[in-house]
């Protein structure tokens, strides 16, 4: 007769080994919750952010003109064009001749379109239309703002009969952030100085930073009639006193 404390024990020698392994699973399993939670809820973020500002001041030395050509009713497209090009090509010829670079010319808007008449519910093409934007910048308008008035005026003898904006603005713009946000950063590091003094907190070292550029209002006028061949005194148009462009920084700090 088989021995059956013999066969229990094998039994049991087979089964131990069996518990360890689930037993390892099992504590493995609640180790890797525990880290997760850990890292999911109980997550501590030791930083300290800190706000900084710095301006700049200069005087505008850029003005941008938008002017146009529109051309009304051309019998056909290709004659729309035509007239709109030889009349843009004059405009470029002539306000080059009054110094402007090539480089400082560009196109903004190219449009050509059909125009329609309605008679008894029924539309027939009654023409074409084409217009193109040109943007044009004067550099130096500071040291010679007599120019402005030059350009418009060979502008509009030339053929421009739109105009859609003057502006003003400074032709090193990204310099002057660059020395905005220089300024910022050391703002906020002085602050953080001086608000780590009255926390008793040490900081370790800047973990990033944000930043946001306010850019001063733009001075632009609208308005003039070129369409007569004449061009409306802008003179009067030059900015006073010196514009500012601001810079704000967020500077996160993480502390002992």
């Amino acid at each position: 007769m088989p021995d059956i404390n013999l066969f229990k024990s094998e039994a049991g020698a087979k089964a131990k080994p069996a518990i360890i392994i689930i037993g390892l699973v099992l504590l493995a399993g609640i180790i890797t919750v525990a880290l997760l939670r850990d890292r999911l809820v109980n997550v501590q973020y030791r930083q300290v952010t800190v706000m900084g500002q710095g301006r700049v001041s200069y005087h505008p030395d850029l003005a941008v003109i938008n002017l146009g050509v529109q051309i009304d009713k051309a019998k056909q497209a290709e004659e729309a064009l035509k007239q709109l090009n030889e009349k843009v090509n004059k405009i470029i010829a002539a306000v080059q001749a009054e110094g402007i670079e090539a480089a400082d010319i560009s196109t903004q808007n190219y449009n050509l379109y059909p125009q329609y008449d309605y008679q008894d519910n029924i539309s027939t093409v009654a023409g074409y239309s084409a217009n193109e934007q040109l943007s044009i910048r004067i550099k130096d308008y500071d040291s010679h703002p007599e120019r402005l008035n030059k350009v418009l005026a060979a502008a509009a003898k030339a053929g421009a009969n739109q105009i859609n904006g003057l502006s003003f603005d400074s032709s090193s713009l990204n310099t002057l952030k660059q020395q905005a946000r220089i300024l910022a950063l050391r703002d906020a590091q002085a602050k953080s100085g001086e608000l780590m003094a009255v926390t008793e907190v040490k900081i370790k070292n800047i973990a990033g930073w944000w930043e946001n550029v306010i850019y001063p209002p733009s001075v632009t006028y609208v308005g003039g009639d070129l369409g007569k061949g004449g061009a409306a005194d802008y003179s009067a148009a030059t900015p006073s006193g010196n514009r500012e462009i601001v810079i704000e920084v967020g500077v996160n700090y993480n502390i002992k």
